[in-house]
């Protein structure tokens, strides 16, 4: 059976709506340097750990539950020579025990449904995190509140609200890098390549109904609505 996600991921870089010199200047921010260890949760295909170890020489620890997800991140690390910096554990990382105190930095882009929402995943990565450390979360928010009638707002919030979600987890938001336009429509339409590739390849794959009929949903809502109500932004906060 083919894997939604790993047929519209398949060309991202970056599976979220942001960019690489975002991520670069995300390490800037948090003032990587080749003694910091990072855990990056759900690291995908590996694209933020191998731009983050390249450029700032960091080690990092990458859990990602998807096997098709993690054997691209090892051959992406493999292939960037970074097997002495990038760790790549097929792990589900709702299932870690995450010892106190060990990494400069607890990071998780766009995944925090791994917790059950933002306040869940801010209480599994602030007793990681060491302390004058970082928790780094990468979340939607909406722009307008209330939303529409008919939309879901999945759990997500006001950018306000998102920021007193951290506060009340007793961190300091330091640094915020939001995703524009050219983000938002990047990231969605590399999905929508992707799967037309796939269904035109396997017009007779018994998967390729409802690919095809999440695809066109999935596009559809995001050309009616989500481009103008829903953004998404780096949130790093210092723990004391």
């Amino acid at each position: 059976m083919a894997w939604y996600y790993a047929v519209a991921e398949r060309d991202h870089e970056i599976q979220n709506p942001t960019s690489p010199e975002k991520i670069r200047l995300l390490g800037e921010r948090l003032r990587l340097e080749p003694e910091s260890h990072v855990l990056d949760i759900a690291c995908g295909k590996g694209g933020p750990a191998v731009i983050l170890a390249r450029e700032f020489g960091c080690t990092i620890t990458g859990v990602e539950r998807a096997p098709e997800f993690a054997a691209d991140a090892r051959e992406r690390v493999a292939a960037a020579g970074l097997a002495d910096r990038i760790e790549i554990l097929e792990r589900d990382a709702a299932e870690l025990d995450l010892e106190p105190g060990r990494y400069d930095v607890a990071l998780c882009l766009g995944a925090s449904f791994v917790w059950g929402g933002l306040a869940g995943t801010l209480a599994a990565l602030t007793p990681a995190a060491r302390a004058g450390g970082h928790v780094v979360v990468g979340e939607p928010y909406w722009r307008r509140w209330p939303v529409p009638d008919g939309i879901a707002d999945d759990g997500f919030v006001t950018l306000a609200a998102t920021i007193d979600r951290f506060r009340a987890a007793g961190l300091t938001l330091d640094t915020l890098i939001a995703s524009s336009e050219d983000d938002w429509d990047r990231y969605e339409s590399l999905h929508w390549r992707a799967l037309e590739d796939w269904l035109t390849a396997n017009p007779g794959d018994p998967d390729a109904p409802e690919i095809r009929q999440r695809h066109e949903t999935n596009r559809d809502d995001y050309l009616r609505w989500g481009r103008e109500l829903l953004g998404w932004a780096i949130f790093a906060a210092r723990k004391a």
